[in-house]
């Protein structure tokens, strides 16, 4: 790795921001967002920035993109003030959102035009391990696209696994994966908010399910915070309640495209409605089982 590779980082949001300075420990780093304060605390942390996307992606080996969804990608790559004419020709898009895969082929078809390829590297794992270099990333994407994209990538993930060759392999994954993370985060809630109407302390009840044979990932992650959903404040928001809706949506337009019968995700995918219905859609996702159950029935916060 060297630094005089160029990467740029489109949105320095709370995971765009944290990628920036991990990559600007040995790479050149290019960085915009639209909210001055974001600008000035990348400055501090090595990022060069700049007062529009086109000034920042002009000259760079890598763009690295964190977008909402395939409208937002489709945006800022072809939209009036769009990026993808300053890339050079050679360069690569680093797709790491997950916006499923109908919007991959017209979009790689579109950045050809350019002579630029498109990474596609949906990831997981939360600001605090984006700025250790400890998320876990999932790429589809040619060979050689890949090779150019390989100083971001290995400074990003502890776990880099690459599934095809082509765009939309990573989407693909990454649909399947949420898949099992939406239903997990709705079914912890509902074993929680059960072991509340049992009269059982909360707290006890998730130590207990995480030593035995009911313990996963999504429970030990989210159950602290789903006790939290309760209090006051609620939990600190680490994954929008409104992510689910969108991911739970790219899953259910998947398994109809496959003609494959999905009922419990489906059923997972509704309680995420409801939540957003029920104005937690910039909650923490977590803030699901008070879809549930409103209140609790026993005092205290656990």
């Amino acid at each position: 790795m060297t630094s005089n590779y160029k990467v740029t980082v489109l949105g320095l949001g709370a995971m765009g921001l944290p990628m920036a300075t991990r990559l600007a420990s040995q790479l050149t780093v290019h960085g915009f967002d639209i909210a001055e304060p974001r600008l000035r605390l990348a400055e501090e942390s090595g990022v060069k920035t700049f007062a529009s996307a086109r000034d920042a992606a002009q000259d760079t080996d890598a763009l690295l993109l964190a977008v909402r969804n395939s409208e937002q990608l489709d945006d800022v790559l072809f939209g009036g003030n769009g990026v993808a004419s300053v890339l050079k020709p050679g360069a690569v898009v680093i797709l790491t959102s997950t916006v499923g895969t109908e919007a991959i082929p017209s979009t790689v078809a579109r950045l050809a035009e350019f002579g630029v390829g498109l990474v596609d590297a949906p990831l997981s794992g939360g600001p605090k391990r984006a700025g250790e270099g400890d998320l876990l990333i999932v790429v589809g994407a040619e060979p050689k696209a890949l090779e150019s994209a390989r100083p971001v990538l290995e400074l990003l993930a502890s776990t880099l696994t690459v599934v095809g060759d082509k765009p939309g392999d990573g989407q693909a994954l990454k649909t399947v994966n949420q898949l099992l993370c939406g239903i997990h985060i709705a079914a912890a809630a509902e074993a929680m908010a059960l072991a509340d109407a049992l009269g059982l302390d909360q707290a006890k009840t998730l130590a207990a399910l995480e030593a035995g044979a009911a313990g996963s990932f999504m429970l030990s992650n989210r159950g602290p915070r789903i006790l939290e959903a309760y209090t006051e404040e609620g939990a600190e928001v680490l994954s929008r309640l409104d992510i689910f809706v969108k991911d739970m949506g790219i899953v259910g337009k998947a398994t109809r495209s496959a003609g494959l019968a999905t009922p419990v995700a489906a059923a997972a995918e509704q309680l995420y409605l409801l939540g957003q219905a029920h104005g937690l859609a910039a909650a923490d996702d977590s803030a699901v089982i008070k879809v549930v159950a409103p209140t609790k029935r026993t005092g205290g916060e656990g």
